[in-house]
């Protein structure tokens, strides 16, 4: 009788392997699926929108932390706030202040720093749609993002927090610091221990 031979299959092998690198990771305490990021705020300057000048970036995406040129503000979902000069005063727009779709908002934390600010707040009612709002020295603004597809194809809004560094009217300047939170519909503004 002619003996079978046999190959043996590999998916015992590579489930094992798998298995054994998940342990390792679970019994280490980390989390596989978790985002490691850092609560270290960046610094942004932007251009108000009343500048004369072309192609100076007036705009901000806070997931991508990126400065974006806004020469069309139909250009929704590329920018999350824009800077503009209002009445003598620097100032956050929102898309909806510029009649422009989007899910972006901002709430404004009066006298506060921005590492007292450790969530951002869930009442919907404390952000501002489709209005302009001063920038102050010595506030905190929370952004809520443009609603953007995150993993696993569900809708996700991410929440920022950003203080004023430097506000010149005069110029069209503002400098300010900001930190992200790029997990989706999270409103912790610090990361896990």
């Amino acid at each position: 009788m002619q003996s079978e031979l046999r190959s043996p299959s590999r998916a015992p092998a590579m489930m094992a392997v798998a298995a054994a690198l998940l342990v390792g990771t679970v019994a280490c305490g980390d989390d596989p699926f978790a985002f490691d990021w850092s609560d270290a705020p960046d610094t942004v300057q932007l251009y108000s929108l009343a500048r004369p000048e072309l192609n100076l970036v007036s705009a901000f995406n806070f997931l991508q932390n990126l400065p974006v040129r806004v020469e069309n503000p139909n250009s929704t979902g590329s920018w999350d706030i824009a800077v503009d000069t209002r009445g003598g005063q620097i100032v956050f727009l929102p898309p909806g202040a510029l009649n422009v779709g989007g899910a972006a908002r901002i709430a404004t934390l009066a006298s506060m720093s921005l590492d007292d600010v450790t969530q951002a707040p869930s009442d919907t009612l404390l952000y501002v749609r489709d209005q302009a709002v001063p920038v102050e020295m010595g506030d905190v603004y929370i952004i809520r993002t443009n609603r953007q597809a995150g993993s696993f194809g569900r809708s996700c809004v991410y929440y920022a927090k950003v203080e004023a560094v430097s506000i010149d009217a005069g110029a069209g300047t503002l400098t300010f610091r900001e930190v992200t939170n790029p997990v989706c519909n999270d409103r912790d503004l610090v990361p896990p221990d």
